[in-house]
């Protein structure tokens, strides 16, 4: 994938994850919705991918906006 269509992502992502935390209730759901796409972000830019990275800031997400 070129860098263009990697930035176009990564916009598209952090859009999406705007979009829904505003829809949805707060606490474990917004969490999980900010922690995987942040999490997608990060795991692309850092080559983990962005699967993975989607996973693991939603979970960490989820746990730390569960009051």
């Amino acid at each position: 994938m070129n860098p263009r269509m990697k930035n176009i992502a990564v916009i598209g992502l952090l859009l999406a994850g705007a979009m829904t935390t505003t829809a949805c209730s707060r606490g474990a759901t917004a969490g999980g919705l900010i922690g995987g796409t942040g999490g997608a972000v990060v795991g692309s830019a850092t080559g983990l991918g962005t699967t993975e990275g989607a996973v693991i800031g939603g979970a960490a997400g989820a746990v730390i906006g569960d009051d």
